[in-house]
């Protein structure tokens, strides 16, 4: 049995958040704030799948207000929670939902978020595995992990030579440190994704300098 590993009490506990449930709401939150930051745009639809216990209790637990909530950019402790989906729709905004309840999802607190407007679309998906922590395990068909408890540069990029050096250049200027580092791509010349965890959380000079980069599709930086 594969253990789990924390990092402080915090991750036990959970964080301050509006309840009911700190895998059902504040997970939820942070799995659509992460969404939307990545989307980095204003919306005009959100499909929202969600599988297993997410798709059974979505609503008596807050799932659905918490994950439009992350969307529209809300903390896990904002008192505007219960007013995300009126928000939403005053924003104009279209949610649908997607309701899975026997699935295959490999883990019971999954949801599948698309996000569009008329220039882009992005999906993602992300599991909330309790204390309000979360995992990223696809990213636009990309298979990725990611825990999102470290700094994490999120590239999506052109594949095209030199990219990666490029970018490890430019934080190396800054003297960060990398941590971890995942590539991939969809086929060669194509889309890439590159993800980096590192070990400072100062890295807003070195965020303005990978944007000038030529080649690169969109930057996020998640503290």
């Amino acid at each position: 049995m594969k253990s789990l590993r924390f990092q402080s009490v915090f991750d036990i506990i959970g964080p301050v958040m509006i309840g009911p449930s700190s895998s059902h709401t504040a997970g939820a939150v942070r799995i659509g704030k992460i969404v939307a930051s990545i989307f980095n745009d204003e919306p005009t639809e959100v499909e929202f799948q969600l599988f297993n216990s997410f798709a059974k209790t979505y609503r008596g637990h807050g799932t659905d207000l918490a994950l439009v909530a992350g969307i529209l950019g809300m903390e896990t402790d904002d008192p505007e929670i219960p007013n995300s989906l009126e928000i939403a729709h005053k924003r104009g905004i279209k949610v649908v939902w997607t309701i899975q309840k026997e699935s295959n999802a490999p883990h019971p607190n999954t949801a599948k978020i698309t996000i569009k407007n008329d220039q882009k679309t992005i999906s993602v998906t992300g599991i909330s595995i309790g204390g309000g922590n979360i995992q990223v395990t696809e990213l636009n068909g990309f298979s990725v992990s990611l825990s999102m408890n470290t700094p994490t540069f999120i590239i999506v990029h052109q594949d095209v030579p030199g990219m990666i050096a490029h970018v490890t250049e430019a934080l190396s200027r800054y003297q960060i440190n990398i941590a971890q580092m995942n590539v991939t791509r969809e086929k060669a010349g194509e889309k890439a994704i590159m993800i980096i965890e590192v070990d400072s959380r100062d890295c807003h000079e070195a965020l303005e300098d990978i944007r000038t980069i030529p080649h690169l599709h969109n930057v996020n930086f998640f503290e």
